[in-house]
């Protein structure tokens, strides 16, 4: 099928492309800035969404569904959250309908413009605040606590399939609070679900932190954050959890009747992860020879070839590898049993190794003579003689050992690619010739922050929310610093 890939460190960008291309992920739409996802990708999407939405309502969260539509208005209710995505919307100003109401009995197409302007969605705090004040009442009513799966449209002018498109889809938490303490820890909680849906299901080591005033949501009071780092050196925003403060409440009017009997405005987050997690885990595991998962999110975790000459052999390798199959899936593993004719054995081989199959295992002729079959790993590539007596023991475990050797594989590169610098000139050598994460001194200040990205184009990802509070220097201003944080160049 025209497997080789460009090589990741010739052209990083040509080879992320390919990956997505050959593994069958998305491809782009007729649509400008928008992508088709494609089964083999939705798959994967589906598993995250799978998985995260289990996450949620084990916090207590529920979801629900609010309209692609926001009136205009509802944006200049909150001045900073207009601001902040003027430049991204897309605005439905007309609409059209067919009407025979001239007596003729023809029906004309009629334009007509919209008393008022719509937005499509690029977020949902607006429509969603305005709802909120239907249904909170009380303290009795707090907290809410709802969760939207939806798509967005963000006018992006340079796109790239999964990183950023002009359509993706995202689950976007709305979140209605009595106190200002408990908005702060629901903010909080949900970065910790998100750090550990990214760490134990997608194999992904994340930094948590907050973002810099500059780098907040707007309308937020406060962004927190989890950055991940890609092969290439950059990092990626891989979920935000934010807290609102009272800037909704006050927007929308959204009051409660306290115990004592008082009116108080509710307190607020919303957080939210997307499809650009799927960039996330192609960029951070995957190779020369494509697509590399970790097994809890692979659509296929098992395929098995049998290579065989004529009916006879097939069906021999049939009767030993059907049940193997059901076996298998029995345990809880995905499994495709591959006995299609019009493909070649080798043929499959680098399909499946292009669609990132974590274990694939090929049973001929000889196989069954000695009682054997052969387990190919996809993480490591390696491949060795297993006893069928104990192959499906061997492929369970084997699950584990694959999802911990992709985490910890990843651990180790963002340990050789975090470096610590206490001066400018060390800082612009690691970000020009080393890039990765870099740890240093800022004097808290937006002009210094706007400074260093204008003249080398890291940004600060995060204030750690781990490490120790060093006091020291600023890299660029020399100015009292009370601790270091992450910069990096990023998606």
């Amino acid at each position: 099928m025209g497997n080789k890939l460009t090589n990741r460190t010739d052209n990083y960008s040509s080879w992320y492309n390919e990956v997505v291309s050959k593994a069958d992920l998305a491809e782009h739409s007729e649509v400008r800035g928008c992508m088709v996802i494609k089964p083999h990708g939705f798959a994967i999407w589906e598993k995250m969404q799978r998985q995260l939405d289990e996450m949620f309502k084990e916090t207590g969260h529920v979801n629900a569904y609010f309209p692609l539509f926001i009136p205009k208005s509802y944006f200049s209710k909150e001045a900073s959250h207009v601001e902040g995505f003027a430049k991204e919307c897309a605005v439905v100003t007309h609409y059209r309908l067919k009407n025979s109401d001239d007596g003729s009995g023809i029906e004309v197409d009629q334009d007509a413009k919209l008393e008022e302007e719509l937005i499509v969605r690029p977020t949902s705090e607006t429509i969603i605040w305005n709802t909120f004040k239907g249904w909170v009442k009380s303290y009795r009513d707090l907290p809410l606590l709802v969760n939207q799966w939806a798509n967005v449209v963000r006018w992006e002018m340079r796109t790239r399939l999964f990183l950023r498109t002009a359509e993706f889809l995202w689950q976007e938490g709305h979140t209605a609070h009595a106190t200002e303490g408990e908005a702060i820890d629901e903010a909080k909680r949900m970065l910790d679900v998100y750090a550990k849906f990214a760490e134990d299901w997608m194999a992904i080591p994340v930094v948590k932190g907050i973002k810099t005033e500059s780098e907040r949501f707007a309308g937020a009071l406060d962004t927190y954050c989890i950055e991940a780092l890609m092969q290439d050196g950059k990092a990626l925003q891989a979920g935000t959890s934010h807290f609102l403060g009272q800037n909704f409440a006050k927007a929308f009017d959204v009051k409660y009747a306290s115990k004592e009997g008082s009116e108080e405005y509710v307190w607020a987050t919303s957080w939210g992860v997307s499809t650009r997690l799927m960039g996330a885990l192609i960029m951070t595991h995957s190779d020369d020879n494509g697509l590399v998962l970790p097994p809890k999110l692979a659509p296929i975790q098992v395929a098995i070839v049998p290579i065989y000459k004529g009916e006879d052999q097939l069906e021999e390798l049939r009767a030993k590898l059907n049940p193997l199959t059901e076996e298998l899936r029995i345990r809880g593993l995905s499994v495709v049993f591959d006995d299609d004719d019009k493909r070649k054995p080798g043929w499959k081989f680098s399909e499946y190794e292009m669609k990132g199959v974590p274990v694939r295992l090929a049973m001929g002729a000889r196989d069954l003579e000695s009682g054997t079959i052969e387990v190919a790993r996809r993480d490591t590539l390696s491949k060795q003689s297993v006893s069928f007596e104990n192959v499906t023991d061997h492929v369970v475990q084997l699950m584990d050992e694959i999802q911990t050797n992709l985490f910890n594989k990843a651990v180790r590169f963002r340990e050789e690619n975090t470096t610590e610098v206490d001066s400018w000139d060390e800082f612009q050598d690691v970000i020009k010739n080393r890039g990765g994460f870099v740890l240093a001194h800022w004097d808290g200040t937006a002009q210094t922050e706007d400074l260093i990205k204008q003249k080398t184009k890291a940004t600060i990802r995060c204030i750690p929310n781990e490490g120790p509070m060093d006091e020291g220097n600023c890299i660029l201003t020399g100015n009292p610093s009370t601790r270091k944080v992450l910069f990096a160049k990023a998606y």
